[in-house]
């Protein structure tokens, strides 16, 4: 099979001129924190972005296929989203909240439309991590409760609050925040007990949350939180009815329901807006991150009038939340995905790459399933598909094949077995068939 060429794109790199990446990764080595990780045995250094394409310090061009981990939404450096940033860079960059700017309000209003039911009132943060910190907090000022039940293999971000509620090992460290949370059985139609085959999956997932709320809380719970598509711990579509019935479990009780949209939001299912809704639901709590901003830091907490009105019992204040700058990139960011109708893209080319990958799997035996919605989806390697052995090394091999044939994907899951593609929403099929061609002569190489 022919090594698989790029599509052409009239985007033409400037000239790089700062330093190699080699005086790059030895300054990082002395000046950076060696928690912060790198992919591949020889880093990449990227230094130039448009759309959905990323160029290294030589000129090299790649697919973004993680758009910067779920973050690159509408392309890099789209011209509307970066003018939008210019503007109001020149005419102011910050304004606290506790003065009033057009742009807070606008954005808030914009962003709130895209929300069904009572989820009316929003509040501005930096980072999915401080957004799900906060939406804790809100949970239980508002129940008066403590107790939080989380999913096992969930990621919620990185700061003490939100390590709580995670259930990773690969990112969690032994934080006080664990004490009161929880963790219910993760939802897997291919690892869990219940598989595809069986109609009630979701029914009985959501059972495991019903005892916890049992027996570990004695009913006293504030809230449930999980991503409505588990994105770190391997693209993990819960089973139809999940999230409904664990929902009714939890408000039974008087706990709120919190939705991590971080990854599956902004249309990126390409069936709906928000990951939930593929689960017919209304939560009580949004978080939004990564993708609401392109890549600017830009997060989000969405909830309803009533809950909202806890935080006013104090005085609650974010330097940062809601600056004029980037409230105008999230503005520019959901009018982009309107204009470009860049939902019914994912939905397409999505759909496409899904049907590629099954076919992929049909004559590979190392993959072992294939999953996902629109353009977040997962491709989970395995070394023996009785067993269901995780393929670790093969995954990783398989990452370093495709950025040498210039693709960039992630992997993930619990046991890093898990292949993560997450393109910017503006992917083509073109773009898509050279994915599915790097793919399929990795796989062959195997």
């Amino acid at each position: 099979m022919k090594h698989p060429v790029l599509p052409p794109t009239k985007h033409k790199p400037r000239p790089y001129l700062g330093p190699s990446a080699d005086k790059v990764l030895a300054l990082r080595k002395q000046f950076l924190n060696p928690g912060i990780f790198l992919y591949y045995k020889k880093p990449l250094m990227l230094v130039d972005g448009k759309y959905q394409y990323v160029w290294d310090e030589n000129g090299r061009r790649y697919l973004d296929g993680l758009g910067g981990i779920v973050t690159v939404s509408v392309g890099h450096c789209h011209p509307d989203v970066v003018e939008a940033a210019r503007r109001q860079n020149e005419t102011l960059q910050h304004s606290s909240t506790i003065y009033l700017h057009p742009n807070i309000t606008q954005y808030a209003q914009k962003l709130a439309s895209k929300m069904p039911g009572d989820l009316k009132v929003c509040y501005f943060v930096n980072s999915g991590s401080e957004a799900n910190d906060l939406a804790l907090l809100m949970a239980r000022a508002y129940t008066g409760n403590y107790d939080v039940i989380a999913l096992r293999n969930a990621y919620h971000g990185g700061n003490a609050g939100t390590m709580g509620v995670t259930a990773h090992s690969t990112w969690k460290f032994n934080v006080p925040h664990s004490f009161g949370v929880h963790h219910a059985a993760m939802p897997d139609l291919y690892r869990g007990p219940y598989g595809r085959n069986e109609p009630d999956a979701g029914k009985k997932y959501a059972a495991d949350v019903k005892e916890l709320i049992s027996f570990a809380t004695s009913g006293q719970v504030a809230g449930f939180i999980a991503e409505s598509i588990q994105g770190v711990g391997g693209v993990v579509v819960f089973p139809d009815g999940y999230l409904k019935h664990t929902y009714e479990h939890v408000r039974a009780v008087g706990g709120v329901c919190i939705a991590d949209e971080v990854q599956a939001g902004f249309g990126r299912t390409g069936t709906h807006f928000w990951g939930f809704e593929t689960q017919g639901v209304i939560p009580d709590i949004v978080t939004i991150a990564k993708g609401i901003g392109n890549g600017c830091p830009l997060a989000a907490v969405v909830t309803t009038p009533k809950i909202a009105s806890v935080l006013a019992k104090r005085i609650h204040f974010n330097t940062f939340g809601g600056n004029p700058v980037v409230c105008a990139t999230g503005k520019a960011v959901l009018e982009v995905i309107e204009r470009e109708k860049l939902q019914q893209n994912a939905l397409a080319v999505g759909n496409y790459i899904f049907a590629g990958l099954k076919k992929l799997k049909a004559k590979h035996s190392l993959i072992g399933d294939v999953r996902g919605k629109g353009l977040m989806l997962g491709i989970e390697l395995v070394k023996d598909r009785a067993t269901k052995e995780p393929a670790k090394a093969e995954c990783a091999q398989v990452v370093e094949i495709a950025r040498a044939m210039g693709l960039l994907i992630g992997k993930g899951g619990l046991h890093g077995s898990v292949i993560r593609f997450a393109p910017p929403m503006c992917i083509t099929r073109a773009d898509a068939d050279f994915m599915l061609a790097v793919f399929e002569l990795a796989f062959s190489a195997l």
